[in-house]
């Protein structure tokens, strides 16, 4: 037995993995083989993974979801997703411009009716696929005052993102640069919201959680699923509070989701075949701008280099043995997630920590792509 294969029995031998059990054994112990080493190379009090492949799925969870609760996750188990949120907001303007609603080039001040003059610079002012691909000039944050450490997205209100965008906020010409913006994907669930003459919690759940057939996945959790809700850890360790959503960070960062959920959501992605919103998907995995067609490109290659943007997507283009991909990171209220598929080989990937460790989730996003690249070689 050589030492690597040493290594991972004993990986294995020190935490046995709650595992949903899939179609294909192959599949199954490649997750669980994973999931143990990631688990035990973290340094995270819990974690969870689940990969769909070919239509099969399996799940494995480690450690603990709950500083009270020696359980370890599972495919129920309910999270913050953070900013994988921005992927679903994408999904939604696909959606809206399959059926004509808007429009890919539109202007943001076309939609957002909020009295406020949108900036502009070089006579070019925001459109709804700057704010998608993260090309809009927007900082990453809105100024804003503190918030309460209970409630830190208090002062997140729309009379603060007003105010920002009366101060002409923007740091390059839209359509030159890419810097990634939670500011933009706020912004752009407002508008979509607008122009839908809906709530925008009521237009996401309309147009993509239910056809993706996503039960648990929300802004606002009942209380039967606060009770299985993931406890998130700040990078010292100590636990953080569940927070509400604040109505204006829908667009960026606010759903609640489940690894179960997750992976209906990527199987939705990767059915392909399927005539039910094809023209969706088909919009949703373009690449819209690529990178080298920008002047500069800050904030978006954390979990693998960036080659184009899509709507809220990072798309990778293949590299040795991996396909290309798609995929999202998010982290919020002490839980870091990673989302990742390959639209042409049938698979994705989710996987969460509960603890902030910038480095845990850097070498999170490598193993799952690597873990595509070795599950799908093309």
């Amino acid at each position: 037995m050589n030492s690597w294969t040493s290594l991972l029995v004993a990986v294995v031998a020190l935490g046995a993995p709650l595992t949903a059990r899939a179609q294909d054994r192959l599949l199954d112990e490649t997750v669980s083989l994973t999931g143990a080493v990631l688990y035990h190379s973290l340094g995270a009090p819990g974690l969870v993974i689940g990969v769909v492949r070919n239509g099969k799925t399996a799940v494995a969870g480690y450690g603990r979801s709950r500083d009270a609760d020696e359980r370890p996750p599972d495919g129920d188990t309910l999270m913050r997703i953070g900013s994988i949120t921005k992927a679903f907001t994408g999904t939604v303007l696909a959606s809206l411009v399959a059926d004509g609603t808007v429009g890919f080039t539109d202007r943001l001040d076309r939609h957002l009716d909020w009295g406020v003059t949108i900036p502009a610079r070089d006579g070019r002012t925001i459109r709804l696929v700057d704010l998608a691909t993260h090309t809009s000039g927007l900082p990453r944050e809105i100024e804003r005052e503190p918030s309460p450490p209970d409630d830190p997205m208090q002062s997140l209100t729309r009379e603060a993102f007003v105010a920002n965008l009366k101060q002409d906020p923007l740091l390059f010409t839209p359509g030159t640069g890419a810097l990634y913006s939670n500011f933009a994907f706020d912004l752009l669930a407002a508008a979509l919201s607008s122009a839908a003459r809906q709530p925008y919690a009521d237009l996401l759940r309309e147009r993509v959680l239910q056809p993706a057939g996503l039960a648990a996945t929300t802004f606002s959790p009942t209380d039967r699923q606060r009770k299985d809700l993931m406890q998130g850890h700040d990078f010292d360790g100590s636990p953080m509070p569940d927070v509400p959503t604040s109505p204006m960070a829908v667009g960026s960062g606010g759903l609640y989701s489940s690894t179960n959920d997750m992976l209906r959501w990527l199987s939705w992605h990767l059915d392909r075949g399927a005539q039910a919103s094809a023209e969706i998907r088909l919009l949703d995995h373009a690449a819209y701008i690529p990178r080298d067609s920008l002047r500069l490109a800050y904030g978006l290659d954390e979990s693998g280099h960036m080659d184009a943007m899509g709507l809220g997507w990072i798309v990778m283009h293949a590299e040795g043995n991996r396909p290309t991909m798609l995929q999202k990171a998010g982290g919020l209220q002490g839980v870091f997630t990673y989302t990742a598929f390959a639209p042409s080989h049938g698979i994705g990937v989710f996987v969460a920590i509960n603890r902030f460790n910038f480095p845990a989730a850097m070498t999170m996003a490598k193993v799952v792509n690597d873990l595509i690249g070795e599950l799908a070689p093309r």
